[in-house]
């Protein structure tokens, strides 16, 4: 297991990896596949604050229009943990573990697909959700995903 950047707690060595569901998706729907399983999450009895939302192309609208009052509110946010969170692929080394993190493999600019999914795989603490081209995370994440 590749070291936590540092700040960030890595996952424990006898902690169990997390379940792993892959929804396919082409780049220009993984966005929407991720709101939609973020969507059956909270309907299923998930609270808000146990999901972390990561994009590796466009960033989410939510992120973009919080981003708008400033990084230090925004990144405030996450530290408050009684929402969902939103964040850029890019940024997820500043992302904190959370129960469930979804991914939308919206995007490949600069390789951030193959930096963020096995980091992403380190913060899920119970269930990390993939939504994009399954050729794509397999790529990223090791072949039989």
């Amino acid at each position: 297991m590749p070291a936590a950047p540092k700040g960030v707690p890595s996952r424990p060595e006898n902690r169990s990896a997390p379940q792993l569901q892959l929804i396919p998706a082409p780049a220009d729907g993984a966005l929407d596949a991720a709101e939609e399983a973020v969507d059956m999450l909270l309907e299923s009895g998930r609270a808000p604050g146990d999901i972390l939302v990561l994009t590796t192309g466009e960033q989410h609208p939510w992120a973009a229009h919080e981003l708008s009052f400033g990084e230090a509110a925004y990144w405030a946010q996450q530290d408050a943990g009684d929402d969902v969170f939103f964040a850029d692929g890019s940024a997820v080394d500043r992302a904190k573990p959370r129960p469930v993190v979804v991914v939308a493999v919206n995007g490949d600019a600069g390789g951030t697909v193959a930096r963020a999914l096995p980091v992403a795989r380190d913060r899920a603490d119970a269930l990390l959700i993939v939504c994009g081209d399954p050729q794509t995370i397999n790529s990223a994440l090791g072949a039989g995903v």
